[in-house]
């Protein structure tokens, strides 16, 4: 993956017709700070876009210029076809959008400060606002809470009624900062499920998120934030194959196979399975010397079915062969040199 600007975008998405986000060279300092720097970014329609970084890497900022909540400094933005922030009464009404959270009013119900968030909308039909609102309560899991008062939730709670506030209205893009923050495992699931829904109906789903795990079970996309600039971004398999591919050889013959490998022109590392002993050759060998040992070597550019072939007509005995792609986790360090969360 090279060029982040256009990294991963087929020829099809990179036509501005084909994407629901795009900007060119955007840019926005603060005073001394530079937040983010010359962002290029292609967001297709119909994508779950993973917008993923550490913090102070840029990611709301950049959520907030998408949304005109902030002027750039340089460079420009486009949603849904349209500039922003000059188009913003005509874009934000088919935008949804949870950014750190609407300020609810506490002693209303979930319920009544929907309505009320509603009634501000000047594009929501009066007429079929209660319908709406239960609507929305039902699909994030607060039906059964609807006439609790806001003080009562819990922080997941909240955010799930932050969520309902962005589906209030048909959206064609969904602006989600940190949608799973506070949920419970069995909330997250639901918001997974949820975001997989809206973008099997076409909605665009933009997620800000910090938890890898959840990233790679429900994005079709992602991009990469490091100290404001876009290092990577494409779909989620063009993301993990740019990363190192190594092979796992499972064979009793580990001496000769690691002579095949290194013939193919490939690096024997050190790399072992639990439990084993490694050598120094890369090997992975259990107590037992006559049992299977484990070999592993990086891929680079030969083909498998070609080291498996090389491996079996130099008399090695397979038995057991596998290539292990870096993980998002792996690919997200190789990138910003930075660790990151992986579980909730």
């Amino acid at each position: 993956m090279g060029d982040p600007g256009g990294l991963g975008v087929s020829a099809e998405s990179a036509d501005s017709a084909g994407l629901a986000i795009e900007t060119h060279g955007l840019t926005k300092r603060f005073r001394s700070q530079l937040a983010v720097d010359g962002l290029d970014l292609a967001v297709p329609h119909g994508a779950v876009f993973g917008f993923l970084g550490p913090n102070g890497s840029g990611k709301t900022t950049t959520i907030r210029m998408l949304l005109g909540l902030v002027a750039a400094t340089a460079g420009e933005a486009r949603v849904l076809g349209a500039g922003m922030p000059r188009h913003v009464d005509s874009v934000l009404p088919r935008v949804g959008a949870l950014v750190e959270g609407p300020a609810f009013s506490p002693y209303l119900s979930g319920a009544a400060n929907l309505a009320r968030f509603d009634a501000a909308d000047r594009w929501a039909p009066s007429r079929t606002r209660a319908a709406r609102v239960a609507d929305a309560l039902e699909q994030v899991g607060l039906a059964h809470v609807a006439q609790k008062k806001v003080h009562a939730y819990s922080l997941g709670m909240k955010q799930r009624l932050g969520l309902a506030n962005a589906l209030l209205m048909p959206r064609e893009l969904l602006v989600l900062d940190e949608p799973t923050n506070g949920l419970d495992p069995q909330g997250t699931r639901e918001v997974r499920s949820l975001i997989r829904s809206l973008a099997r109906d076409g909605t665009t789903v933009f997620v800000s998120s910090h938890l890898l795990a959840e990233v790679e079970q429900v994005c079709s996309h992602v991009g990469v934030m490091s100290a404001g600039r876009l290092v990577a971004q494409g779909t989620l398999d063009e993301f993990r194959d740019a990363g190192e591919a190594r092979a796992l050889v499972r064979t009793p013959d580990a001496d000769a196979a690691r002579r095949v490998l290194q013939g193919l022109g490939m690096h024997v590392d050190g790399s072992i399975s639990a439990g084993r002993v490694a050598d120094d050759g890369g090997v992975s060998r259990p107590a037992d010397a006559s049992a299977d040992v484990v070999v592993t070597a990086t891929l680079e550019t030969t083909p498998p079915e070609a080291v498996v072939a090389a491996l079996v007509a130099d008399g090695v005995r397979v038995r057991g062969f596998e290539v292990e792609r870096a993980s998002l986790e792996q690919r997200f360090v190789e990138l910003t040199g930075e660790g990151f969360d992986v579980v909730q």
